[in-house]
């Protein structure tokens, strides 16, 4: 994943280190789950997820669910397959997707000060690689339903986990758009709990935030392109490729979408406001408002291209070519425009906008990369209020709804109709965010933490309260 946190709205210094305790079985388990999946080596490259969903299987069905409950499961030939168990309930209610994604970035050992393929234990953090993205997250899914059958935890719905290939990309195929294709009733849900998103957030060591993810922005990418007949470069012309795709880039970096706020960032930006002083809290209230302030929406867009991201679609060049030889006229000339769009946005709207920006029509754009739709996901009371429940009796902290302004699996599930809440457990530092990176780590009390937020979570959106 790209895991984009939406609360980069404060500096400050690094994550104090975090002192060591005796853990309690229900603890020792998420530890113990946790090490054996972070030596599972499931990068696109080398590893496999197979391996890992395999060995999570195991466990489940060690803690007594019926092996035909436990499906290790994906396309022929593949090394990457997927891990979906069903936890059996009454069924009076649909069921609950619980999930995560098994495969992670690639890590080279040379870059790292450690094994990125061995859980180690430092000064207060867990180093190694999908500590944070997200191996922690399908380890403690595991670990709630080992602890649940034990207890003899019967829910008022089934529990599905789905444990998936392919989030980063370095796979033969995507899991969770496999499964929606091929077996769909294994993971039909009336909505979806993903540990891919949505980071409890904290500021040197002070936890500020429960963030949930509701929605998340829409990838598109187009390709600008300019042909010309060419010619000898002692000769040049007024008429150049280059020239006028340059001129083409210069007008699209002038320009400025809409701003656009919907339920989610509009409960963002109050939720934001409330956390900050001066004219960036009134900024933010005053955008938020059913009538937005403009000079508050200009302000804030200049701030910070987090805030710019919340409020409207974004089209950025991230590739440029042109020409063939140094003394040639190019007869070619082609940029990469991505965009991320507003959920909701349709992609044609979007290219009528770069072709009116543009204004030149030999400047060609075209799709490279289509748009899949993600709606965002409604706050409903019976997902908002279990998940406010349960961060006020563990953390009492503010419950901020958020949209991505990267990407998840949640894209899939959203454009199948099924509501996606991002909701990890574990806490991030704001000024320590590792992952993809080097030494990615979290820290060890936030990881058991998490562990148990998520336990009394599911049981809280599983329960029926009287």
């Amino acid at each position: 994943m790209t895991k984009v946190l939406l609360t980069l709205v404060l500096l400050g210094g690094p994550l104090a280190a975090q002192a060591p305790r005796t853990l309690a079985p229900n603890d020792q388990r998420a530890r113990d789950i946790f090490e054996q999946i972070i030596n599972i080596n499931t990068t696109g490259s080398s590893g496999s997820t197979t391996v890992a969903a395999s060995a999570m299987a195991k466990r489940l069905i060690d803690a007594g669910f019926p092996p035909a409950d436990v499906q290790v499961i994906g396309p022929e030939g593949s090394k990457n397959f997927n891990l979906i168990a069903r936890y059996r309930g009454t069924g009076s209610q649909k069921p609950i997707l619980l999930l995560s994604h098994l495969d992670v970035v690639e890590a080279r050992r040379e870059d790292w000060s450690m094994d990125p393929f061995t859980l180690v234990e430092k000064d207060g953090f867990f180093y190694g690689r999908g500590t944070l993205d997200v191996k922690d997250g399908y380890a403690i899914l595991v670990a709630t339903l080992v602890r649940l059958k034990q207890e003899g935890y019967r829910p008022n719905r089934d529990l599905i986990l789905a444990l998936t290939s392919g989030e980063e990309g370095g796979s033969d195929y995507n899991g969770v758009d496999w499964l929606l294709k091929n077996r769909r009733v294994l993971i039909d849900a009336e909505y979806v709990i993903n540990m891919d998103g949505g980071d409890p957030v904290m500021l040197n060591g002070k936890r500020l935030m429960r963030t949930v993810q509701a929605a998340e922005k829409v990838y598109v990418t187009f390709k600008l392109e300019v042909h010309n007949p060419g010619g000898h470069s002692s000769l040049p012309t007024k008429d150049n490729a280059i020239y006028r795709l340059a001129a083409a880039l210069g007008r699209l970096s002038g320009y400025q979408f809409p701003a656009q706020l919907n339920e989610i960032t509009r409960a963002t930006l109050q939720n934001w406001a409330a956390l900050q002083q001066g004219q960036l809290a009134a900024d933010l209230a005053a955008v938020a408002r059913p009538n937005p302030d403009t000079a508050a929406i200009r302000r804030l867009s200049d701030q910070s291209p987090v805030y710019n991201a919340q409020l409207r679609t974004t089209c950025v060049a991230t590739e440029l070519a042109g020409g063939h030889a140094e003394n040639a006229l190019p007869q070619t000339a082609s940029a990469t425009v991505n965009c991320r769009m507003l959920p909701g946005t349709p992609s044609e709207d979007v290219q009528r906008t770069l072709n009116a920006v543009v204004s030149d029509t030999a400047v060609v754009i075209s799709v490279v990369s289509a748009a899949t739709p993600s709606p965002a996901s409604p706050l409903t009371p019976t997902v908002m209020g279990p998940i406010e429940r349960v961060t006020k009796r563990l953390w009492n902290v503010p419950v901020v709804p958020v949209m991505e302004t990267g990407a998840t699996d949640g894209l899939y599930l959203r454009n199948a109709g099924i509501p996606v809440y991002g909701v990890s457990g574990v806490f991030v530092d704001i000024n320590d965010i590792r992952a993809h990176g080097r030494d990615e780590r979290i820290g060890v009390q936030d990881y058991y933490d998490g562990a148990e937020y998520i336990y009394q979570l599911v049981k809280e959106l599983s329960s029926t309260r009287r």
